[in-house]
């Protein structure tokens, strides 16, 4: 990242993290699991429109700076478009001669030292209860193809501030959001396997059951026994599925962590696209 890129992703952090903090308690747990020197792939669970804003907020306070991988006509958009590519985020294009792109272009970020973000779920989860749902295979190759480690960043509450396809934030009372770095993703089954259909799906398997189970603990409930397929429910797998001013499943009370050195809480309470 140049100087300049960095100076912009400095300015837009600082705007976003004062706003964060005004809206949003925080509780982070799990922070010394970010790798220090080698570049690494971050698996967010995606149940609202803001989680890009919970997980960068936390990278960047630890002086992480995170390239999240997003969808291509983001970046065409007037404002947010711009953003984008000044603070050179990584455009996926889902067909066509460009789809190979993003993957090259997040590859260098991972050699150079830098964090990635990829959502396996490759948009909002579908399902009824904010459960992680059925992923893509991006994240999979990208680790499969790099060796860099994969680090679950799992968080619940943010969807009590903006609910998924709200128009607005629901400031009051202040909402807490817990985020959970969990441990790297044990991969080591599959390596130096070729990338094939049943390698990056079994991959991707493992990936999202890491995700759920940090999300059991920090929901205090039972996921489902099956993951959400919207194949399986004819629901689109990209961009919107529901008309806006629809309610969002009602999430559960959020009850104290718990006390297991796994979820030593790492910083109080005052602060706070995936590839085919």
């Amino acid at each position: 990242m140049t100087l300049g890129t960095r100076m912009f992703f400095a300015l837009l952090a600082g705007v976003a993290r004062s706003i964060m903090n005004v809206l949003i308690g925080k509780e982070w747990y799990g922070l010394d699991r970010l790798p220090q020197d080698d570049g690494f792939i971050v698996v967010p669970n995606h149940c609202t429109e803001i989680d890009p804003i919970v997980v960068g907020h936390l990278l960047y306070n630890q002086n992480v700076m995170p390239y999240f991988l997003a969808k291509d006509g983001l970046f065409k958009t007037p404002v947010l478009g711009a953003v984008l590519r000044g603070a050179h985020q990584i455009p996926v294009e889902r067909s066509g001669v460009g789809a190979g792109k993003s993957i090259v272009a997040a590859r260098e970020v991972l050699i150079g030292g830098g964090a990635v973000v990829v959502y396996p779920e490759g948009t909002l989860t579908r399902d009824p209860e904010l459960w992680p749902m059925k992923g893509h295979t991006g994240a999979a190759r990208l680790a499969l193809g790099t060796g860099a480690k994969v680090i679950p960043v799992v968080h619940w509450g943010a969807q009590e501030v903006f609910p998924r396809y709200a128009k607005g934030f629901k400031i009051f009372p202040r909402k807490k959001v817990r985020v959970v770095v969990g441990d790297p993703v044990d991969l080591s089954a599959f390596a130096g396997h070729d990338a094939d259909k049943a390698t990056l799906e079994a991959m991707t398997e493992v990936i999202m059951a890491a995700i759920t189970a940090i999300l059991v603990e920090l929901r205090g409930e039972a996921a489902p026994a099956q993951r959400w397929d919207p194949a399986a429910h004819h629901q689109t797998a990209h961009g919107r599925f529901v008309e806006r001013g629809e309610q969002s499943p009602k999430a559960p009370k959020l009850e104290a962590p718990s006390t297991s050195k796994d979820m030593k809480n790492d910083a109080g309470t005052t602060e706070t696209g995936d590839l085919k």
